[in-house]
């Protein structure tokens, strides 16, 4: 018996060696010509690149250029924050903490983003806190943090993207603005609208609203607004708005008291995390970005910190990353963030054997061609071969993601492009030819 089993034995032991060859064979043929696109690129010789690609299957790394260099991140930045979140933050968000003491009702923020959030619109907190016959008291001094993050633009408080950070976010922390049919505008929540005063002074251009800098009053030139007109206006975060907010919402009078959390105050789920993660990753949301890492640090002690959720992320979770990253803020408009092309691969791949779903996670993710930050990037497709995130800020365009080849093979990349007074559209146009390139030879 031992001897008839020999020839298919030594059978199976060539074909393994074989196909091993072959797959190292295919590895450094891909290196190869992938070191000659980027030597050959005339684009990316004008500015900082750090690119790195990892086969998932082969758990090889392929290519990398300047791939342990340190990069502005920009948007990157959330993918840390999304392996954060799946580590730290359960199947439902933690909307509120809260006590129940006789006739009175007091909570907690959480951080949680998803509080009547335009896009999720979770109404878990409201019902709990409407449906109280209980008087309620709101009691703040968990986030003890700045309103914005360190290595913000100050001169972008009145952009979208730049919402205050908070315990108790409402409604995206923003106002909307919107023009109708015969050139006035509404205003959401309607309770700014006292807030709004027109400048009879400007009267060119077109309408455009702006918050002062430090106060809830938003100024706005005297033109008629057109219909088509949208403006999300982050506005200025204070307890006195906190409750003059919740008071209008839930139509019930909120108290403010000073009491600190006890540790057995009772946690209210909400929203899925994983409906959270998607809205923050399909279009890159700032907001919720940051407050996720504050919904982290709800499991850590009576206070939230983004600081002391990143020390406790990068020293419990990420601490064999090759090179140390320099992680400051959840969303990434921190100019301080450094991450390398290596820390990202290293990070997606965590990303990957975390969630265990391929196609959950593509569903989460911005595909090229297809949705999010990446639909207007790769031509229009229903069949998208990149799934990932950008990040973008003056001077800075990256993509790290998942690519999938024409040949069924899935790698892992990151490409940073920094330090550019090109035209963003040129440094993408280039880095999306590359991609595809390899998608569509290997």
């Amino acid at each position: 018996m031992f001897y008839s089993r020999q020839p298919k034995y030594f059978l199976l032991a060539f074909l393994a060696l074989i196909s091993l060859f072959l797959g190292c064979s295919a590895d450094k043929m891909l290196a190869n010509k992938v070191a000659k696109v980027f030597k050959n690129s005339e684009v990316i010789k004008q500015y900082q690149v750090g690119f790195a690609l990892y086969n998932l299957e082969g758990k090889k790394m392929i290519f990398e250029q300047d791939a342990n260099k340190q990069f502005t991140p920009a948007s990157n930045t959330k993918l840390y924050t999304f392996y954060a979140a799946l580590k730290m933050i359960p199947d439902s968000m933690p909307a509120l903490r809260y006590v129940e003491k006789n006739d009175s009702l007091i909570f907690w923020g959480t951080g949680d983003p998803s509080f009547l959030q335009s896009e999720l619109k979770d109404k878990s907190a409201y019902n709990f806190l409407s449906s109280s016959n209980k008087k309620l008291f709101f009691a703040p001094g968990r986030y003890t943090g700045n309103f914005f993050g360190a290595g913000w633009a100050w001169d972008d408080y009145n952009d979208y993207y730049q919402a205050e950070i908070n315990e108790l976010p409402l409604l995206d922390n923003s106002v909307w603005v919107k023009g109708k049919q015969n050139g006035d505008f509404s205003i959401t929540p309607k309770s700014f609208t006292s807030c709004f005063v027109k400048d009879s002074t400007r009267t060119a251009g077109d309408f455009f609203v702006k918050r002062k800098l430090n106060i809830n009053e938003f100024d706005y030139n005297a033109v008629a607004a057109k219909v088509n007109y949208n403006q999300q206006i982050p506005f200025k975060v204070s307890n006195g708005t906190t409750l003059s907010l919740l008071a209008d919402t839930l139509h019930k009078i909120v108290e403010l008291i000073d009491m600190k959390m006890p540790a057995d105050a009772k946690t209210l789920y909400g929203a899925k995390r994983d409906s959270v993660l998607k809205a923050m990753l399909l279009p890159s949301d700032n907001f919720i970005a940051e407050q996720l890492l504050l919904v982290c640090g709800n499991k850590l002690s009576d206070s939230l910190s983004t600081e002391k959720t990143i020390q406790y992320v990068l020293k419990n979770y990420l601490s064999e990353l090759p090179q140390k990253p320099r992680w400051i803020d959840g969303s990434g408009l921190s100019r301080m963030n450094l991450f390398s092309p290596k820390d990202m691969i290293d990070v997606l791949n965590l990303i990957y054997k975390e969630l265990n779903n391929r196609e959950k996670l593509f569903d989460m993710l911005p595909a090229g061609g297809k949705n999010g930050t990446l639909k207007n990037a790769y031509p229009k497709t229903d069949s998208p071969f990149v799934f990932g995130k950008t990040g973008s800020l003056t001077g800075v365009h990256n993509q790290s993601g998942y690519l999938v080849t024409k040949k069924g093979k899935t790698y892992i990349f990151s490409y940073m492009n920094n330090n550019f007074v090109n035209p963003t559209a040129a440094v993408r146009n280039e880095m999306v030819r590359i991609v595809t390139y390899i998608h569509d030879n290997f």
